[in-house]
């Protein structure tokens, strides 16, 4: 079977994937992009039914293509979301192939590219563009041991309320999903338990402006992680119904039980870290400090936006948070299911390149690697803090699609012949 040939090969079409497309499709850059499953698929299957975006539809899209039927201020639903990508990719992209596993990227010996072992056959690329994404396997901890009668599932796995067996639930993990999931088991008539960890708590919107806005305005989501290893930052926010701003005082206050980190098993009893209350502050002193920050950009700038008083106003801690249950036994609390809402993490041994550092974590700059030729898109905090985010992944992909395009001029070129010696006496 004769192997193909391509200058570049994008693996994934998610979000990352399908910018990435545009932006080569306009740098007029020959590639391919395959996908094991179907374009947006993550979307489609590996979010539970009721999610939206956790953005609004203004902000949380590429700059070329609004999304159809909905309103700017609204949060898009996931289907609708996947559905979106699916026709920017037929408008803006180029050749896709679905069904296609890549199962081997290696460099090519004595020559420039690499080969690329699919589920179809070989090819061979001069630049392979990562674009998996940044939820590629799910974490699930290794706490609590297989339980009698407690099904146990990873945030991705879970669908909705009527598919979770009978019995109480308890969610490990206080992020978006986490945070969204907790709540909808709530409202429909469960007992839950939510296991809360460090997290920043922005305001859903203020005075009149919703938070991505004022991350913008702000200049906050051009921020850096701090050092490797800091890259994930914990955040509770949600879009879900109409959008609003997570408080765990609320959530306590409807009958949801709060704990502390989630740290052991043992005869199936769980240990929960004392670390609640201090999660909690430390959430609140985040959450007021974007307000006091909002608050300073408007005098500066002398914007006619409504005072919000009242959103500076925290309510006392429950007395489930300053003396919260610090042990639970599965059993006795009726525990049915455990949902760990905890991440996920990267899978790269199917690439044979030198573009890791020692923790086997993808080592480039702005997703530029150390191995020519090998590109990452999608990654938490691949330029900044708006990497992950959609309209972030757009900006990320055309860095890149410049950066192939000035190293294809830098191939193409070739020295003119010498220039004679009479003719430069004679200039």
């Amino acid at each position: 079977m004769p192997v193909e040939t391509i200058d570049t090969l994008v693996v994934g079409a998610g979000q990352a994937g399908v910018a990435m497309s545009e932006h080569l499709t306009r740098a007029g850059v020959s590639h391919l992009v395959l996908e094991r499953d179907r374009v947006a698929e993550s979307w489609r299957t590996r979010r539970w039914d009721s999610l939206v975006a956790n953005g609004p539809a203004w902000h949380d899209r590429f700059p070329s293509m609004d999304f159809p039927d909905i309103s700017p201020d609204a949060f898009v639903p996931k289907d609708q979301v996947a559905d979106y990508f699916e026709t920017y990719l037929g408008r803006f992209g180029g050749d896709i192939r679905c069904g296609v596993t890549v199962t081997g990227v290696a460099r090519l010996d004595g020559r420039p590219g690499f080969r690329v072992e699919t589920s179809q056959g070989v090819i061979e690329a001069l630049n392979v563009v990562v674009a998996t994404g940044a939820f590629q396997t799910p974490v699930v901890p290794a706490i609590v041991p297989e339980q009698p009668g407690v099904l146990q599932m990873h945030s991705s796995g879970y669908r909705n309320p009527a598919e979770l067996p009978r019995g109480a639930v308890l969610v490990v993990g206080a992020g978006s999903s986490g945070v969204q999931i907790a709540d909808e088991i709530q409202r429909a008539g469960r007992k839950v338990y939510l296991s809360v960890g460090p997290h920043d708590r922005p305001p859903r919107s203020y005075r009149g402006r919703d938070f991505v806005w004022w991350l913008g305005v702000l200049g906050k989501w051009d921020m850096q992680a701090k050092a490797p290893g800091t890259e994930h930052v914990t955040i509770a926010v949600s879009g879900a119904n109409g959008g609003h701003t997570v408080d765990f005082r609320e959530l306590a206050a409807a009958g949801m039980t709060l704990v502390g980190r989630t740290e052991a098993c043992r005869d199936g009893v769980l240990s929960f870290d004392a670390d609640l209350e201090r999660n909690i502050a430390n959430g609140d002193a985040n959450y007021l400090s974007v307000l006091r920050e909002a608050d300073a950009y408007i005098a500066r700038n002398g914007l006619d936006l409504p005072p919000e008083p009242e959103a500076h106003a925290i309510a006392p801690m429950p007395a489930s948070v300053t003396d919260p249950l610090t042990a639970l036994d599965l059993k006795t609390a009726g525990i049915g299911t455990i949902i760990w809402a905890t991440g996920f993490s990267n899978d790269y041994g199917w690439m044979a390149v030198d573009a890791f550092d020692a923790q086997g974590r993808p080592s480039h700059q702005r997703g530029v690697s150390s191995e020519p030729g090998i590109y990452f898109l999608g990654l938490p905090w691949l330029s900044g803090r708006g990497s992950s985010f959609i309209w972030g992944v757009w900006h990320d992909a055309k860095y890149l699609a410049d950066h192939i395009q000035i190293h294809a001029q830098y191939r193409a070129y070739r020295p003119q012949d010498d220039v004679p010696l009479s003719s430069a006496s004679n200039a």
